[in-house]
């Protein structure tokens, strides 16, 4: 029987005018320290974005969460941050902001494979669903 791992996720938010308080779920992180997984995956739906701000600068958003899955892997590339161990960079991934770009609070699972997981989470929290699914 394959190890069953826990592991820590939050859903990454773009809000586009904080102050109204309205976003759009574009991608999930989440983080297995037992399995040493810690990995972001981005599906941005430009039309639903654009939906909350026509004036919106799309190219600016994708810069900002590109950025995350460059931490995830750490290293060299992500900086100082990318040299902290990945619990670490998790958490400071997850921390609380006032930004564009927001995280969920932390929720946790379990699990025998962390990939299927996060694929799993991007179907349910991010991913429109085809049409005649529901």
């Amino acid at each position: 029987m394959p190890a069953e791992y826990t592991y820590d996720y939050a859903i990454i938010r773009a809000v586009p005018r904080v102050e109204r308080e309205e976003m759009i779920n574009v991608g999930v992180i989440l983080s297995c320290p037992d399995a040493a997984f810690l990995e972001a995956r981005i599906e941005l739906d430009e039309a639903r974005l654009l939906a909350l701000d026509p004036t919106l600068d799309v190219d600016a958003i994708r810069a900002h969460l590109a950025a995350i899955p460059v931490v995830c892997r750490g290293g060299a590339e992500a900086g100082d941050i990318g040299g902290l161990p990945q619990r670490n960079r998790f958490r400071w991934l997850v921390s609380p902001r006032s930004t564009i770009i927001q995280m969920s609070p932390v929720h946790t699972g379990r699990t025998t494979d962390p990939e299927a997981a996060l694929e799993r989470l991007l179907d349910t929290m991010v991913r429109s669903p085809a049409r005649g699914t529901r």
